[in-house]
C-alpha cells in the first residue's frame, strides 16, 4: 500500500474510475457541459495530489489547482446560468437528493 500511494498510482485508479462513469454517463446520454465540468474539476484536485505526493515542483501542484478552479468556475457559472444553485441538485430519477422521500408530499401539496 505504501507503494501505491508513494508512486501515485492511487491517483491512477481514482482517475480510472472517473473516467469509467464519464464514459458510462456518456453512452447513457446523462453527460452535460456541467458533468463534464464538474469531473474535471475533480480530476485537476487529484492530479494536483498526485504531484504532491510524488515529489512534483510548486509550479506542477499550482498548475493542477488553477485548473480546478477553472473547472469549477466553470461549473458553477453553468449552475448559475440555469438557475439553479449547487444545493438544488436532482438525481437522475428527479428527486431532490436532500429530501427526495418528500417529493411526492410536496407535489400532493400544490393540488
Amino acid at each position: 500500500m505504501d507503494a501505491l500511494f508513494a508512486s501515485g498510482h492511487i491517483v491512477d485508479l481514482i482517475l480510472l474510475g472517473v473516467l469509467g462513469e464519464a464514459l458510462v454517463l456518456g453512452l447513457r446520454r446523462r453527460l452535460s457541459a456541467g458533468l463534464v465540468a464538474n469531473l474535471a474539476a475533480g480530476a485537476a484536485l487529484m492530479l494536483a495530489l498526485r504531484a504532491a505526493l510524488t515529489g512534483a515542483g510548486w509550479p506542477i501542484v499550482a498548475g493542477c489547482l488553477l485548473a480546478g478552479l477553472v473547472a469549477h468556475l466553470a461549473d458553477l457559472g453553468l449552475r448559475l446560468r440555469q438557475g439553479r444553485s449547487p444545493r438544488d441538485r436532482t438525481d437522475l430519477s428527479g428527486n431532490n437528493r436532500i429530501d427526495g422521500a418528500f417529493t411526492g408530499v410536496r407535489a400532493l401539496k400544490r393540488l
